[in-house]
């Protein structure tokens, strides 16, 4: 029987309830090569693959981007986690969120130093997870991906650089202008660089330039503001 009792006609309600989900994924990790030797905190990179990487086998996702930068340069100065994408799935910001808990969990992660980049179909996932959560990232680098701009006013806060191609024949350039002009329209911190020759590979240049990693560590997360204590109860 139904617990609610009512008559006819339309009623305004709210729900809310409690709900337990099981996420995972397999994924690459790169430490650098004094990680062990020293007890800093690293910068992190959160990177996110495109439709092309997606499946089982995890050697695919060193295709492109850092992965790819990381067996050539094992002094490449930041950790570099690299998840794979199930094959016929979209990123989820659930497994994304749950995979960086662990992670800043199990290795010596900077927190105010976490940076997101993604490229085609990751670009869509780093706009989104940014949007979704932009108090974890330090700065954020979708390439040649898109999203949600009736959302992008959470990335206020948020420095972006967004890179495409004008000749992308896969995801428009206009995908990507949109966003960052309407994070600009909000008051954020947002560039776009074209590549006026360039088609729908817009990173490969984007990831071998030394001016992007540059760009990354000259953003930090400010410090949490500590608490004053309250004055209520005192005389």
């Amino acid at each position: 029987m139904p617990r609610r009792r009512e008559a006819a006609g339309l009623h305004p309600r709210t729900f809310q309830r409690a709900i337990r989900k099981l996420v995972g994924c397999q994924y690459l990790v790169f430490l650098p090569k004094d990680y062990d030797g020293s007890r800093k905190r690293w910068p992190l990179i959160l990177f996110l693959h495109g439709a092309g990487e997606r499946g089982k086998k995890l050697d695919l996702v060193k295709k492109h981007g850092p992965p790819k930068i990381v067996e050539q340069q094992p002094d490449f100065p930041f950790i570099v986690i690299s998840p794979q994408c199930a094959a016929k799935e979209w990123w989820s910001t659930d497994v994304l969120t749950a995979l960086l808990d662990e992670v800043m969990e199990d290795y010596r992660v900077d927190p105010r130093r976490v940076y997101l980049t993604g490229l085609s179909m990751g670009g869509y996932g780093a706009w989104s997870l940014a949007m979704a959560c932009p108090e974890r990232f330090a700065a954020v680098v979708p390439i040649c991906g898109g999203g949600n701009r009736l959302l992008a006013h959470k990335l206020k806060g948020v420095p972006v650089w967004a890179f495409h191609g004008a000749k992308d024949d896969v995801v428009p350039v206009r995908e990507s202008k949109k966003m960052v002009d309407a994070v600009c329209e909000a008051g954020g911190d947002a560039r776009l660089t074209v590549y006026p020759d360039t088609g729908h590979d817009s990173w490969t240049a984007t990831y071998d330039s030394p001016k992007l990693y540059e760009w990354l560590l000259a953003h930090t997360k400010p410090p949490r503001r500590k608490l004053k204590p309250s004055a209520e109860g005192k005389e």
